[in-house]
């Protein structure tokens, strides 16, 4: 992120990944120019890194923190993407967890926010709130249901008790929802992370409900589809603000530089760390993953 723009201009009160995409832009355009360029041909430019089935995109050097551990607030938000089945979770989030812990050299993050698809808040109608659950489950949609949300918390308490994790969070979950999801899991969320266009007008059922069960309530501004697949052929395909990793489509002929194979983002991290006695941001940023082609072991990996 310390490479991105200092000023980032955007519409006030809209949920945005702009922070995400201008950081990717810039970190691209930086390693592009000090490295020469992006590719002639099929074969990868020198910026990118492959280990394996693993394509690092820019190449990726861990930065761990300059002082003891104990001097940071880590947190960490994860988005499980739209499209991608449930049953890739528990994967990506050791994966996601795994990057993150390297790149600030540490062996645990002191809160992680998971967003779940398809979940969003209203905080002007709590009608509307409870007929959303109810749509969720009865939708044709395997990520979006409730005992997927079950199941991959699973994962996360089994990182909580081995002290990777220390506490859990979850995104835009109302009162009826959480009602839901606090019996059935083992280690109650301590924070609920809400995105309101007001941040004043939140439900007087939610205060009540966290107050109960001692669950902070944060906001936040982030889009839920934080990288969709057209953005992300977009940042890797071969247009102006390319990086020209990829060629400009799946059918593209042999002539055509970059790698070939339809794009398919898998999940975005976004971590911070802040030293506590300062109140300074001494590490932010984020890792996305996208697979490409069929094969899910072919995947890239978009560092920032």
């Amino acid at each position: 992120m310390s490479s991105g723009q200092a000023v980032l201009r955007r519409p006030t009160f809209s949920k945005s990944n702009v922070e995400l995409i201008n950081s990717l832009h810039s970190n691209f355009d930086i390693h592009v120019s000090d490295e020469g360029g992006s590719p002639a041909s099929s074969s990868l430019p020198a910026w990118v890194k492959q280990e394996g089935d693993d394509i690092y995109i820019p190449s990726w050097r861990p930065t761990p923190l300059s002082e003891p551990r104990e001097s940071y607030d880590i947190t960490a938000k994860l988005f499980y993407l739209p499209g991608i089945p449930s049953s890739r979770r528990c994967r990506h989030t050791r994966d996601a967890i795994e990057l993150v812990l390297k790149e600030l050299g540490v062996s645990s993050i002191d809160l992680l926010i998971v967003s779940y698809p398809g979940v969003s808040f209203d905080a002007d109608d709590d009608g509307e709130e409870e007929a959303s659950v109810d749509e969720e489950d009865s939708g044709n949609s395997e990520d979006e249901g409730f005992e997927a949300q079950i199941k991959t918390w699973q994962v996360l308490e089994a990182l909580h008790e081995k002290g990777t994790i220390s506490q859990l969070g979850l995104s835009e979950f109302s009162s009826t929802r959480l009602e839901r999801f606090l019996p059935e899991v083992k280690i109650r969320p301590s924070v609920d992370q809400i995105n309101v266009k007001d941040c004043c007008v939140v439900p007087k059922t939610l205060i009540m409900y966290a107050k109960e069960h001692n669950i902070e309530l944060l906001t936040h501004n982030d889009c839920t589809d934080i990288l969709p697949p057209g953005t992300t052929r977009e940042l890797l395909g071969p247009g102006q603000q390319g990086a020209r990793i990829i060629a400009a489509g799946s059918d593209a002929g042999d002539e055509d530089a970059g790698l070939k194979g339809d794009i398919e983002p898998q999940w975005v991290i976004k971590y911070t760390a802040v030293v506590k006695d300062r109140g300074v941001i001494e590490n932010k940023g984020y890792f996305a993953v996208a697979q490409l082609g069929t094969c899910i072991e072919d995947k890239a990996s978009l560092a920032q």
